[in-house]
């Protein structure tokens, strides 16, 4: 139920970049002939066929010379796996298959995954003949397409509509419908006593059902049971410093524990009470919070300091600290002993919940008109913006499009107003809301009635 996504890989220069502002319809990521440009993911709602999906253009690939891509490329085809819905393969017509054309089509062989292998820069029907030659990399429909001069683009997006999950809004709004196992990450640095809590977890009563052998660098799913419910504990390696990632195990145990994270329905962010909050410590936060994936503070080891320091000053350091976050319960426990693990567990389980939930768009929009009421949007260009509807268009996390005349218009400030709304009046409020503010496309039928404000 989570909204679709598609992921565009390639080698460099081929145009991602360019493809992804082509579909968005919106200048986004910068777009340089300088290889490796892009360094971090940029994700953008699109709406076609009336089928909701996101674009996603990655970073990190060009970054070195094109004979030695191996471990870009393999971060980049791991994240295709690990969140594709659907992968665009973009090939460059104009300067033919390369060897790195052909690496990329050998990672991309073991994936079950729909791909379209997309000829970018095949500017009129001339050059077809030309993008053939990829056809023997095997990998996906072809299309030929041209960013540049627009050549395609409704068909693409056809392609890819056609080939996203598609729910029904019968299935989006059964609150009855099975929940899966839910997985939860245990992350954070090293010694802060995660292995400790998946210890204490194993010697519970009625607990421990199973457990999928690994190493302790790597990632290991524990499945367990707690009062009829089914559960999987992904127990992560320690992160440490990059500078102090000085071998190719603690490099790849670091991808794993953030591709933990993506896998996770629930993280469990683990503190040490007697250590201060160090750098790692924010760059994971920065990681869950980037990947939108519900959260809770463990504070471990309370035994240590419950004599010595109040609750409230460690609650007031992580909220002074990740002030982006407030809305992240907070946990303190012993997990030595297995204090207060049972109520974390439940809350974790109410996260998962709260994540899956769908509110109305009558409800939504009667909401949001209430908020316009209360505080209008400030004046921008001597015009004051309107908001005409909103709707929830996915779960996990919930995703809400506000469609309005000028999304520009509205300040940040304005946006975390009508966020907190939300957060406050629904029922999701201790997890991400993931929100965008679209312009009104001419052929959406909704008329101009509906506006609120």
């Amino acid at each position: 139920m989570a909204l679709p996504k598609v992921v565009i890989i390639g080698r460099p220069n081929v145009g991602k970049s360019s493809i992804f502002n082509w579909l968005a319809g919106r200048r986004l990521a910068i777009v340089d002939d300088v290889a490796g440009v892009t360094r971090d993911r940029m994700i953008y709602l699109i709406r076609h066929n009336e089928v909701f999906f996101e674009i996603v253009d990655t970073g990190g690939i060009g970054i070195n010379d094109v004979d030695d891509l191996s471990d870009e490329i393999e971060d980049q085809i791991q994240l295709a796996m690990d969140s594709a819905d659907v992968i665009l393969f973009v090939v460059d017509t104009r300067s033919g298959m390369l060897a790195s054309d052909r690496e990329v089509a050998k990672r991309l062989r073991y994936i079950d995954k729909p791909i379209i292998c997309v000829a970018n820069k095949t500017d009129e029907p001339e050059m077809d003949p030309e993008a053939d030659e990829f056809y023997g990399l095997g990998r996906g429909k072809l299309i030929r397409v041209s960013a540049l001069q627009n050549r395609n683009r409704d068909l693409l997006l056809d392609m890819i509509s056609k080939r996203v999950p598609q729910l029904t809004e019968e299935e989006l709004m059964n609150e009855n419908i099975e929940p899966s196992e839910m997985k939860v990450a245990l992350v954070g640095r090293r010694n802060v006593g995660k292995s400790t809590f998946i210890n204490s977890l194993t010697q519970a009563d009625r607990m421990i059902v199973s457990e999928v052998a690994g190493t302790t660098r790597d990632s290991v799913d524990v499945h367990f049971e707690l009062d009829g419910k089914s559960f999987i504990a992904i127990d992560t390696a320690g992160i440490r410093k990059r500078k102090s990632v000085r071998t190719d195990v603690e490099f790849y145990s670091t991808h794993r524990a953030q591709r933990s994270i993506r896998r996770a329905d629930v993280t469990l962010m683990f503190f040490d009470c007697s250590q201060r909050i160090s750098q790692v410590d924010k760059q994971l936060c920065k990681y869950i919070a980037d990947n939108y994936k519900a959260c809770i503070f463990v504070v471990n080891k309370w035994d240590l300091m419950v004599e010595h320091m109040p609750t409230e000053r460690w609650v007031t350091y992580l909220r002074d600290t990740f002030q982006t976050m407030w809305h992240v319960p907070i946990a303190f426990i012993t997990g030595q002993t297995g204090k207060n693990m049972k109520a974390l567990l439940n809350h974790s389980q109410m996260l998962f919940k709260q994540s899956r939930q769908r509110v109305s768009t009558s409800y939504l929009n009667r909401l949001i008109r209430g908020a316009v009421e209360r505080q209008p949007p400030p004046i921008f260009k001597n015009r004051r913006p309107k908001i005409y509807y909103c709707t929830q268009v996915s779960t996990e996390p919930p995703t809400i499009v506000i469609k309005c005349n000028n999304p520009k218009a509205f300040a940040p400030d304005y946006r975390r107003y009508l966020l907190s709304v939300l957060r406050d009046q629904l029922e999701f409020g201790e997890v991400p809301i993931k929100m965008y503010l679209q312009r009104r496309e001419q052929s959406d039928e909704r008329n101009e009635m509906g506006k609120i404000g």
